[in-house]
């Protein structure tokens, strides 16, 4: 995927999880913030962000503050992006050679799941999670504890036991990175979640991306650690 109108500006302040502040170009701007995480590793003062300009003009806030250089490395940090690259990845076929169906949001029980695929007689339930916690090289989620996110994987336990193939994964927003993990510390009963998913039967994939200022691109499966 690729953006359109990408300015650099330097993090100033976030009041809240939707706006930020950002210098642009020697003006203080108030942006749209397109991830409602915490993200408070990322966005430190002075921090070099990425922000892309709507082509609305009459748009409340003109940016979108997508990404940011924490030191050297660039991290996408737009929690639509995962979505829009795996649906990209799927498309590719390097998921599977030989994918019939994709269906986006597809829902199943009482969730709306990422992607229901199909493959000859296989039937494929894929629920996708960004990742952009990152230290020294290990990435892990979530960032903030996520309820949602273990009633999702209970879903999949659940699809898996009717027959489905079921699938999670963790797009990791950002390239060269050692390996994933759950994010005990923030949310233990997430990282149980997950375990007992893999336990389970439950396909776990873990994806890092090609990441430039203009685009995002997954790139190749990580190993991970749970």
């Amino acid at each position: 995927m690729k953006y359109n109108r990408i300015f650099k500006g330097i993090f100033l302040k976030r009041p809240n999880r939707f706006i930020a502040y950002v210098n642009i170009n020697g003006n203080e701007e108030v942006v749209h913030v397109k991830n409602t995480g915490r993200c408070r590793e990322l966005l430190t003062d002075n921090a070099t962000v990425l922000c892309e300009k709507s082509d609305n003009p009459n748009r409340k806030t003109q940016y979108d503050l997508v990404a940011v250089y924490k030191g050297d490395r660039l991290i996408n940090m737009d929690s639509q992006a995962p979505n829009k690259v795996f649906y990209e990845y799927l498309q590719s076929g390097r998921f599977r050679d030989n994918l019939t169906c994709i269906k986006p949001e597809y829902k199943y029980g009482s969730s709306r799941i990422d992607f229901y695929c199909e493959s000859n007689e296989e039937k494929y339930l894929i629920e996708v999670k960004g990742v952009t916690l990152e230290n020294d090289g290990v990435v892990s989620f979530p960032d903030a504890p996520t309820e949602r996110g273990i009633k999702h994987i209970e879903e999949l336990i659940k699809a898996k036991e009717q027959g489905y193939n079921t699938v999670i994964a963790f797009v990791i927003q950002m390239d060269n990175v050692k390996y994933f993990t759950p994010n005990n510390v923030t949310h233990k009963a997430f990282g149980d979640a997950l375990i007992k998913a893999y336990n389970s039967g439950v396909e776990i994939l873990c994806l890092d991306c090609n990441v430039t200022e203009e685009s995002l691109k997954i790139k190749d499966k990580v190993d991970y650690k749970l």
